[in-house]
């Protein structure tokens, strides 16, 4: 029989919450060598993500978009509400004014591996939050689970 996502998932992950101080979220992500946290509210629903790539732009700093100016007016040549976006992420100070609101992907613990390598490499994402039928997050599943699972043959 093929192993589930709750056959390998990390039960009751480390959650992050959107008033947490970004400080404490880059900490932990540190100390247990992880690459992102839910983020939870009161309820244990899934409220977005924080990753080491949101966190990034806290050191990158943030390139205004290129413009160009006629008669007084200024034209942007790209989006400017890309470059607000960027800013508020370089200079957020909670995990809600990082993270990223809509996670790109779920999964379920009822689906099988070879679903959720598929979603991995679809979305691009280097793991999966695992939700319960409630929407609360009740696991989390990395390419690393993955591979390990692989490498056990």
């Amino acid at each position: 029989m093929s192993k589930t996502v709750a056959d390998i998932m990390t039960p009751n992950p480390i959650v992050a919450r959107p008033e947490m101080p970004l400080k404490e979220a880059i900490k932990i992500l540190a100390e247990h060598q992880i690459s992102g946290l839910p983020v939870v509210n009161d309820g244990g629903k899934l409220v977005g993500m924080i990753s080491v790539t949101d966190i990034i732009w806290q050191e990158s700093g943030v390139t205004p978009p290129a413009y160009i100016t006629v008669l007084d007016s200024v034209i942007f040549l790209e989006s400017p509400a890309r470059y607000e976006k960027e800013l508020h992420k370089a200079l957020g100070e909670t995990v809600e004014e990082v993270m990223t609101k809509e996670p790109i992907a779920t999964i379920t613990p009822n689906k099988s591996l070879s679903d959720a390598a598929r979603l991995l490499n679809e979305k691009r994402v280097h793991q999966l939050p695992v939700l319960d039928e409630q929407g609360k997050v009740i696991g989390i599943l990395s390419c690393g689970d993955i591979i390990r699972t692989m490498a056990e043959g």
